[in-house]
């Protein structure tokens, strides 16, 4: 049955921490733990995208949020699921500073009715090095043909600084999606 709103919309809850932590499970809070900061922050730039005025920041140790989608909540049957198959669509954006490395990683997962995986989307972390600009970069991924089954979908990201800095100078992320193309 389709809900009375588009379902072709952002499954990210607060996306652009404009809402404190709400909506994501922290799941590693190392350092000195997860912080936002407005943008564009210290040594850091805009990203281009003028609604987003915030950002999430890592700290020296590994820090890690996560949001689980439950796709029938969301309005997306499993007939819609299973036999449509409507193309998922993962996007996510991180920067850093110039005067610290930090490394960048992203863990995507497909899952079923019991929390299974059945399809995983897990790039090798990336590693911004001490000195690189801070320009926002952005990965996407997009998940089709990937069978019936599917009904959740869960979201996690984050990372650390390279040189083990007291305070916040690891990885920044906002601007996160999960899109399902209908």
């Amino acid at each position: 049955m389709w809900a009375p709103y588009s379902l072709k919309r952002n499954l990210i809850n607060n996306p652009w921490a404009l809402d404190d932590f709400n909506g994501w499970t922290i799941k590693e809070n190392g350092g000195d733990k997860w912080k936002i900061e407005d943008m564009p922050g210290g040594l850091g730039e805009e990203i281009p995208n003028p609604f987003v005025t915030k950002y999430f920041v890592t700290s020296y140790r590994s820090c890690k949020k996560s949001q689980l989608i439950n796709l029938k909540n969301e309005g997306f049957s499993d007939d819609i699921m299973d036999n449509f198959q409507p193309s998922i669509v993962i996007t996510d954006w991180f920067a850093g500073r110039r005067d610290c490395g930090c490394e960048y990683e992203l863990l995507i997962q497909l899952l079923s009715k019991d929390k299974k995986t059945l399809h995983e989307f897990h790039p090798k972390p990336v590693v911004l090095p001490e000195g690189s600009n801070s320009q926002w970069k952005h990965i996407t991924h997009t998940f089709s043909n990937y069978g019936p089954g599917v009904r959740y979908i869960y979201f996690e990201h984050g990372g650390k600084d390279t040189k083990t800095w007291a305070g916040w100078y690891g990885v920044r992320v906002t601007n996160s999606s999960v899109i399902i193309m209908i």
